[in-house]
């Protein structure tokens, strides 16, 4: 299996690298300003996970294959890494640290648990299947076309990110087929009955007005994660990277920064 997609920030330093895993319809250039960032003091990678951006595609949309893939970006690296996921990949990260403790010193979780959600996000996945792409060529034009059955527009300015508007004809970089196949896994959660606990670091950020985290997964956190540190940002939704951006990478400098001599 190839590996996936890469874009660096910085130059390794005494500090962890970080290793930065974005959530479905994702790409790591939704986390460049982060990223950047971050950059100052450590080396920062963000990845494009498989089916999206410029990764690979495969029938094969599960945690336990994403987990893989970042393990094999961690080993081709050489190090244990700090591991930064949101959303999918906060759940992608979560399996890593569950299954391959090793190569994780610190993890960062970002608007999410380890638990099943009963919601789909097929929905998006038939508005951009719908799209009509036919003489786009500008974002904007796709962002009216798109509004007839996406009304936040904020949602619809994530989503054409990953639209191709120099391929002819204009197309997703998204593979929507097997996206939406395995929805219900990537809603979902695994078996963790097995697992032995993540007993490093762990930090569970958390948007104060999303409802992806909620009080009564707080124990089941606790259980696989016995360090976990609960924060949230206030103001902040489920893109909280994006929204606060600020108070997120401040967040992530106190738990990430260097530690105490």
């Amino acid at each position: 299996m190839p590996l996936l997609t890469l874009l660096r920030h910085g130059t390794p330093t005494d500090l962890p690298p970080l290793l930065i895993v974005h959530g479905l319809f994702g790409s790591a250039r939704n986390w460049g300003a982060i990223a950047k960032r971050m950059s100052d003091s450590r080396e920062v990678i963000a990845v494009d996970m498989r089916n999206h951006a410029n990764s690979f595609w495969d029938g094969d949309h599960s945690y336990a294959a994403m987990a893989a893939d970042l393990a094999a970006v961690i080993a081709a690296e050489g190090h244990p890494m700090d591991v930064l996921g949101h959303s999918m990949g906060g759940k992608a990260a979560m399996v890593l640290a569950l299954t391959r403790p090793a190569q994780v010193q610190r993890l960062v979780v970002a608007d999410i648990a380890p638990v099943a959600y009963p919601h789909s996000q097929n929905h998006l996945i038939a508005a951009m299947r719908g799209l009509d792409l036919s003489g786009v060529d500008s974002r904007s034009e796709a962002d009216r076309r798109l509004s007839a059955s996406v009304q936040d527009p904020g949602v619809r300015a994530f989503l054409l990110q990953s639209l191709d508007l120099k391929a002819t004809p204009p197309r997703w970089r998204l593979n929507l087929d097997t996206l939406e196949r395995h929805m219900d896994q990537t809603t979902g959660w695994i078996d963790d009955s097995a697992l032995t606990p993540f007993d490093k670091p762990a930090l569970f950020l958390t948007g104060a007005l999303s409802d992806y985290v909620k009080p009564t997964d707080r124990a089941h956190i606790r259980a696989l994660f016995p360090q976990a540190k609960m924060a949230k940002i206030p103001g902040a939704g489920h893109w909280l990277h994006a929204e606060k951006p600020r108070e997120f990478e401040a967040a992530l400098r106190v738990f990430l920064g260097p530690p105490a001599a």
